[in-house]
């Protein structure tokens, strides 16, 4: 099982790290969560830089892909040669996700077409300028095709990953594992019941 986080120059740290660290509490053979891009190496919004762990060209070997955001997110939706790699996703095989102006990536690429997303409020009128509803609302996911708005809803993307891969199980234990102490039990319940109505 391969779940790659798409990141790209300009990405945001917490919507990338975060998922990659929650995503790779699951210890089973074959699981493998991967940093993918189109570059060897990508500089976030706060100048840190990173080298991905698999390229942007294996987007059809994902099972799982999750479109992270970052302050270059529009330049890259009008970037001809990253779009039509990324227009090979499959939402019938692959659980497709994305974080704040990930979505605009989606929405660029017609995945959103008839669906609502969320998103972050920067992102909130291109969205809307793609004729895509914005929902009020940290999460939404319908079928394969799932988005999240706001960096600390990456949380809820990563367990809706973790819970439609292995289990709901699975997504509970990795929440309690990164949740705050004294707090773990509230934590998981809050944001499991943000992604439990969109279980199938």
């Amino acid at each position: 099982m391969h779940i790659a986080i798409l990141t790209f120059d300009g990405f945001n740290e917490l919507d990338s790290l975060i998922a990659l660290g929650i995503l790779n509490r699951v210890r089973q053979p074959g699981w493998r969560v991967s940093l993918a891009s189109p570059s060897e190496t990508v500089t976030s919004m706060n100048g840190v830089r990173l080298h991905r762990q698999a390229a942007l060209d294996e987007i059809e070997s994902f099972d799982a892909v999750l479109v992270g955001s970052g302050i270059k997110t529009r330049e890259i939706a009008e970037d001809t040669a990253v779009m039509q790699v990324l227009a090979r996703l499959d939402t019938e095989r692959q659980l497709i996700g994305a974080q704040c102006s990930g979505t605009l990536i989606l929405a660029k690429l017609g995945l959103l077409n008839g669906v609502p997303g969320c998103t972050d409020l920067t992102t909130k009128p291109w969205i809307q300028e793609a004729g895509i509803e914005v929902l009020e609302q940290p999460f939404f996911a319908r079928g394969n095709l799932a988005t999240a708005g706001g960096c600390l809803a990456s949380v809820y993307l990563a367990a809706w990953t973790l819970a439609r891969l292995v289990g709901p199980d699975a997504a509970a234990e990795a929440l309690h594992y990164v949740a705050p102490v004294g707090e773990k039990s509230d934590y998981v319940e809050r944001a499991l019941s943000n992604i439990q109505p969109y279980l199938p």
